[in-house]
């Protein structure tokens, strides 16, 4: 769903090759001029008879006026393509000379955009345009890589902060349900405590993708769709709402963690934004491309596009902004649409027309383990 803007059609021509026809073209249309002017002084010169200065000689051939012009038209056409041929050579020289700080600039994107925010270009030469361009680039990178250095210590002091809570709660319960006689509400706390670390391990890990990286490892995208849909069977119950299922398998390479959270985020939204009554269609399966899909389809109140545009944004539900219903905090969807971007797939939100909402995500394919 997100991603750079498209392209405009059309062929792909270099720089250099731009300003090379730029150069020839300006330096055959000088000669152009020259030669213009040449021909008007010589096209209007009164026309007097031409003799020799010595009246001895009286067998000589001197061309006339009009000679003059024609031999100068033909002229004229082999110096413009001389000109031409010269504007083309060295204009493609001078082109590549004045563009080459350009090509350092571009390997300098093209490493960041693979992650390495330590490289610099440190452009040398001249106080000039492209200098003051890759200064800038190079201060750009140093403020990003503090940014992400502030981002990755904050990490790991919310990682220890959140940690230690709930590890010590993990222990007390521990230490209760060692009572022969405890309460059953302590199973169940003991297992919402076990998922609260793993979506706290989660989320802190999707602030860094080279963590969603580490930890990714091949899986079967059905498998966490599936618990997703058990565990939701009870609220689907309470609100009257026909949970369905078609699963197949779709392997993928990704989080397991993660990957419960957009399953569960998923099923849970076809269920809080439904009809009593209505129907939630939870699928998941190989698309032809070899890509795994996940889809849900529920029921529930019209959409209008530009509402269904914005569904991704944090605290932002079809109706408006975050309700305080127990909906939930209207994050679901904005998690979602990480979890995908960091996992290289694709989300699209479309809404149905007889009301309710149609979520697709694609992911990439691994293929099947022999």
């Amino acid at each position: 769903m997100n991603g750079a803007p498209p392209r405009r059609p059309g062929l792909p021509v270099s720089a250099r090759l731009r300003l090379t026809l730029g150069y020839a073209a300006f330096l055959v249309l000088s000669g152009m001029a020259v030669l213009a002017g040449v021909y008007i002084v010589v096209r209007y010169l009164p026309d007097y008879p031409l003799t020799t200065a010595d009246p001895s000689v009286t067998h000589v051939n001197i061309a006339s006026r009009g000679e003059i012009v024609a031999a100068l038209v033909d002229v004229t056409l082999w110096v413009l393509a001389a000109l031409a041929v010269i504007g083309l050579s060295g204009g493609w020289f001078l082109a590549g000379w004045v563009l080459r700080p350009l090509h350092r600039i571009d390997a300098a994107v093209r490493a960041v955009a693979t992650g390495r925010l330590d490289h610099r270009i440190r452009l040398t030469g001249p106080d000039d345009e492209f200098r003051r361009l890759a200064d800038a680039f190079d201060h750009m990178l140093d403020r990003l890589q503090d940014a992400f250095a502030v981002q990755e210590r904050f990490a790991a002091n919310a990682s220890h902060e959140l940690r230690t809570p709930l590890a010590v709660t993990a222990t007390m319960l521990d230490v209760a349900r060692r009572d022969p006689g405890h309460d059953p509400l302590i199973d169940r706390l003991s297992e919402v405590n076990a998922r609260a670390v793993g979506l706290t391990e989660a989320l802190l890990r999707l602030a860094d993708v080279d963590a969603v990286t580490a930890a990714a490892r091949p899986l079967d995208l059905a498998d966490p769709v599936r618990r997703a849909v058990a565990e939701a069977r009870g609220e689907a119950g309470r609100r009257g709402v026909d949970l369905r299922l078609e699963a197949s398998p779709a392997p993928v390479t990704g989080d397991p963690e993660l990957l419960l959270r957009l399953a569960d985020n998923l099923v849970r939204n076809t269920l809080r934004h439904n009809v009593r009554g209505g129907t939630a269609t939870v699928s998941v399966g190989r698309a032809p491309d070899g890509s795994a899909v996940l889809r849900t389809d529920n029921t529930g109140p019209v959409l209008a596009p530009e509402t269904v545009a914005r569904l991704t944004e944090p605290f932002l539900r079809g109706e408006g902004r975050t309700r305080r219903d127990g909906g939930g905090h209207g994050l679901g969807l904005a998690l979602v649409s990480r979890v995908v971007d960091v996992h290289g797939g694709t989300l699209r939100l479309d809404p149905r027309p007889g009301g309710g909402l149609t979520v697709a995500v694609a992911l990439p394919g691994r293929a099947h383990s022999s």
